[in-house]
């Protein structure tokens, strides 16, 4: 039997969904609009947004990098909030089940490959962020597979749709013949890849952007290869990288805002998890009280996911330390945040890492710094601070300054991992660039002394060197953002410069001087582009690698920085997946190159950025 319903009944929820829409527009403008109008901090446009589905938006208030913002809000506010944003309803649930057609397929003539070990299978390798425990970030020619020769002959070969977002801001991994990588929707994949072929699939607790690390564990079934990665939400996970069964998950902070953005590392049946937060968004608001977050280096068991040891970057616990002009509560000291993957010094049993800004006052002496913990125990066993008094929030950078430190720091922060190497005369550096616009060099063996310093750009919060360099142990390969802004005319908001920002250096590592340095390219006609160089760079034998905010890969002649490829990752693509699928800006991950294969991700809305959904897979002639 049918119901049937009075004619008005439609009308009247119809209005209460418009009632619905307008209380998300009046609570956008009151919470969300004085970062997100404008961009600021790598918050998502309007535009960005727009594009995206609601079910993500909530996503990104209750178990993202809004839920410091957003838990002060209602539930049917922060729905409220996501249709508004969107325009578009909950009535449509995402499917997350991929389609069959996109599996691989496994028959008992051609069954699914057993997961062996992937250093010894002689199998190409890229493993977690680095490619290697010294985060170097080169490929070697015989792991590669590609030349410089090569370039020009490069074509896509397939290409990997994300759906339901419009970030595709995750670094992906390469062992045994399978690309494993994250999503920001928390899903994460095993691909072939030869074909891009979904081998399993994992939903995690929240989006995944970092490197994922592949290692042997105990397991009562014996010695199994298990791929790490860590979420939005500080959970840590270990699935069997063969079949992506869940082995353990753990939570390593369990403070609201808390993230993992760097990978985690294995070494010697250990995972080491880098601890970042959101916090210096949330700080934005004026009845925040901000702020308690410390950043952290957590060590777990690698078979059980039991912490070992928890290290707080900032050892004094956050205490009250007056009021803001509205009568809010202030808290300090706060932040130094680990944005990156940390590096491992075998030799030394010493893991070394680089923190981030303060959000608070008082600004403490662990940011901004190159740290060096003891692997047995955590323990710190030096620092080194390259910009003093840099505690900053969102505030600093908006209208409304109510909650902005009096330290007001330049937000200089680390975002780029060291990197440890070793010089022709047996001497060893950390090296890693700043938002300051200063790449350091600092001795590992000498308490950190700073070795050489070089500028190479202006820096600022979307400045200076964001994820990282490379090096193939004679130079490193340096891109710069220094991404720049712009008013919109006829309105309060601001665009990104198609003007200002970008340029790749190659600087010598033993004393920091300049070999060369090329200019970044112009943005064009293209609308809402930046030549901005934000995403880390990779680098093969003759070859360094950098994306640009503008869409575009680039291959850089290491010796002297002339571009030998350009690819424009700005268009349609036909996925494997079925996916719609559309390249956008390149910011966060660099590429990962193996086996004679190129694969970077395209698409990030944040700050500016021009929104994509893609992975994208290289091969000479497409083949």
């Amino acid at each position: 039997m049918k119901f049937q319903f009075p004619c008005a009944l439609p009308l009247l929820l119809f209005t209460a969904h418009l009632a619905f829409a307008q209380d998300g527009a009046a609570i956008y403008q009151r919470s969300c609009a004085p970062c997100h109008d404008r961009g600021a901090d790598r918050a998502p446009t309007r535009e960005a947004l727009h594009a995206m589905a609601p079910e993500r938006v909530l996503a990104a208030m209750e178990s993202g990098p809004m839920i410091s913002m957003a838990n002060r809000q209602s539930e049917a506010a922060r729905r409220a909030i996501a249709e508004f944003v969107t325009g578009k309803s909950f009535a449509h649930p995402i499917e997350t089940a991929p389609p069959a057609a996109a599996m691989c397929t496994a028959s008992a003539s051609n069954p699914a490959p057993e997961f062996g070990d992937p250093a010894s299978s002689g199998a190409p390798l890229w493993n977690g962020w680095g490619q290697n425990l010294l985060n170097t970030r080169f490929e070697p020619a015989a792991q590669a597979g590609i030349s410089a020769a090569d370039l020009p002959r490069l074509k896509v070969k397939w290409a990997f749709g994300f759906p339901a977002t419009l970030d595709a801001n995750a670094h992906a991994s390469i062992a045994n013949g399978r690309l494993f990588i994250g999503s920001t929707s928390g899903t994460v994949y095993s691909l072939d890849t030869a074909t891009g072929c979904i081998r399993w699939y994992f939903n995690a607790t929240g989006g995944v952007r970092a490197a994922i690390s592949i290692g042997k564990i105990r397991t009562a079934n014996g010695a199994q290869y298990a791929a790490f990665f860590g979420d939005s939400r500080s959970f840590t996970y270990a699935v069997d990288a063969g079949t992506g069964k869940l082995f353990w998950k753990t939570q390593v902070d369990t403070f609201p805002a808390a993230r993992i953005t760097g990978s985690l590392v294995f070494y010697n049946n250990r995972v080491y998890v880098p601890v970042a937060s959101g916090e210096e968004g949330a700080g934005a608001s004026p009845d925040y009280e901000c702020c308690r977050f410390r950043g952290s280096m957590v060590a777990l068991d690698a078979s059980t996911g039991k912490q070992i040891w928890k290290t707080y970057t900032i050892p004094d616990e956050p205490h009250k330390t007056g009021k803001n002009k509205i009568g809010t509560q202030l808290w300090g000291p706060s932040g130094a945040p680990i944005w990156s993957s940390p590096s491992i010094d075998a030799k030394g049993n010493i893991l070394y890492a680089t923190t981030g800004d303060n959000y608070s006052d008082p600004p403490s002496r662990m940011s901004d710094a190159f740290v060096a913990f003891d692997l047995e125990s955590g323990k710190i066993l030096w620092s080194r601070q390259m910009t003093e008094k840099d505690a900053y929030t969102s505030a600093c950078r908006i209208a409304d300054k109510t909650n902005c430190p009096e330290s007001n720091g330049p937000d200089f922060d680390f975002s780029s991992g060291p990197i440890l190497v070793t010089l022709a005369n047996g001497k060893r550096e950390l090296v890693a660039g700043q938002k300051s616009g200063v790449v350091h060099a600092v001795d590992p063996d000498n308490q950190g002394e700073l070795i050489w310093s070089a500028r190479v750009g202006e820096g600022g919060t979307n400045g200076g060197v964001q994820w990282g360099s490379a090096t193939d142990g004679t130079n490193v390969y340096v891109a710069l953002a220094d991404l720049g802004r712009v008013a919109v005319p006829y309105s309060l908001s601001t665009d990104v410069d198609p003007k200002r920002g970008g340029g790749m250096f190659a600087l010598r590592l033993d004393n920091g001087e300049r070999v060369w340095y090329t200019p970044p390219a112009s943005c064009g006609d293209r609308k809402r582009c930046s030549p901005a160089q934000s995403a880390a760079v990779t680098a093969i034998p003759g070859v360094a690698f950098s994306g640009s905010v503008d869409g575009h890969l680039r291959g850089y002649s290491t010796k002297d920085g002339s571009i030998l490829w350009d690819f424009d990752t700005i268009a349609p693509y036909k996925t494997v997946n079925g996916v719609d699928g559309r390249g956008g800006s390149l910011d966060g991950p660099g590429p990962v190159i193996a086996g004679g294969m190129l694969f970077v991700n395209s698409g990030y809305a944040a700050g500016g950025g021009m929104p994509g959904n893609v992975l994208l897979a290289f091969s000479v002639d497409g083949k």
